[in-house]
């Protein structure tokens, strides 16, 4: 796994390290500068392929924030040795960060996430009235289930693949979920897979070359958070990019939408970034490592300053 750059912390911000009972190892607080009052504190929850506690959107989070009097505390996502972390376990997690940031600057803790950390933040928020706010960016409204048919199918699209090739690959994932549910036809599923491993479409499929083992499962596959958004009480900010390729973000923003209107909440706030897709940077730009934080979307900037100072 890539190294993150050495020059990480930014002029002006103070950095320490905290303990996190239970977690894999120590977090990361970057804290307003001395006589600089705290007015709030924010825990940051990670992308499903970035676990390290110090990444791009994370270090963009401390130089945007503690500027405006907030507390930015990150941390190794905990590992699992069968696939993704569940998001339950994410979700705890994070509420245990949220409470030990709590103890270190008394004041109000919100907590950031992107992407799969988005369904693990509402879902602390559900859990737990300790949560303040919630900001996220690229948050799903779909099962990971739904999500994944969702992506692949855009990735072909967006390659110039046509509507064969795109069945071809719904049929097989669909085919593949039913065998992870530990229902499906392991021998159907064998054989889509086996044609499909030849097909240059195959290396946007995000699907192993090899049939999953048969006691292996995808536990949070059918997870539906829209239950989870109408337990939200506190206040919201969902950020998506306009050109989004990773999530459905009209079906994503609608079952927010609904769900608000279930809890008879109004306190949500949705922004679109322009020339953006599912990380907040140019449509084209990839999040990893060595994505430089200089390029992230000034639009997703300036939208995080905004709603970040009216929370004070």
């Amino acid at each position: 796994m890539p190294r993150a750059p050495r020059d990480w912390h930014p002029r002006g911000v103070r950095s320490k390290t905290i303990a996190l009972a239970g977690l894999d190892g120590p977090g990361l607080l970057r804290a307003p500068d001395e006589g600089l009052p705290v007015q709030g504190g924010v825990v940051a929850l990670h992308g499903a392929a970035l676990p390290q506690r110090e990444q791009p959107l994370f270090e963009h989070l401390a130089r945007v924030l503690t500027p405006l009097g907030y507390a930015v505390l990150t941390y190794e996502r905990r590992a699992s040795g069968s696939g993704d972390t569940p998001l339950g376990v994410q979700a705890d997690d994070a509420l245990a960060a949220v409470s030990a940031l709590r103890a270190e600057i008394n004041c109000p803790v919100g907590v950031f996430g992107f992407s799969q950390g988005a369904w693990a933040a509402a879902l602390a928020a559900s859990r737990s009235a300790e949560v303040a706010f919630l900001a996220l960016v690229g948050c799903c409204g779909v099962s990971p289930a739904v999500q994944m048919r969702y992506y692949t199918d855009e990735l072909l699209r967006r390659a110039g693949y046509g509507t064969e090739d795109r069945d071809r690959l719904r049929a097989l994932r669909l085919a593949l979920e039913g065998v992870m549910r530990g229902y499906g036809d392991r021998e159907r599923a064998g054989e889509l897979l086996a044609t499909a491993v030849a097909e240059p479409w195959f290396a946007l499929a995000y699907l192993s070359a090899e049939l999953p083992a048969p006691d292996q499962r995808w536990h949070d596959m059918d997870y539906d958070p829209e239950p989870t958004f109408a337990s939200v009480t506190c206040p919201t900010l969902l950020i998506y990019g306009a050109d989004e390729e990773c999530v459905p973000a009209d079906e994503s923003k609608q079952a927010w939408q609904r769900a608000a209107r279930t809890a008879g909440r109004s306190d949500m706030t949705i922004v679109d970034l322009p020339a953006c897709g599912h990380f907040p940077a140019a449509a084209e730009a990839s999040a990893d490592l060595t994505f430089p934080v200089a390029n992230i979307s000034a639009d997703y900037t300036a939208a995080l300053k905004r709603w970040f100072v009216a929370r004070r």
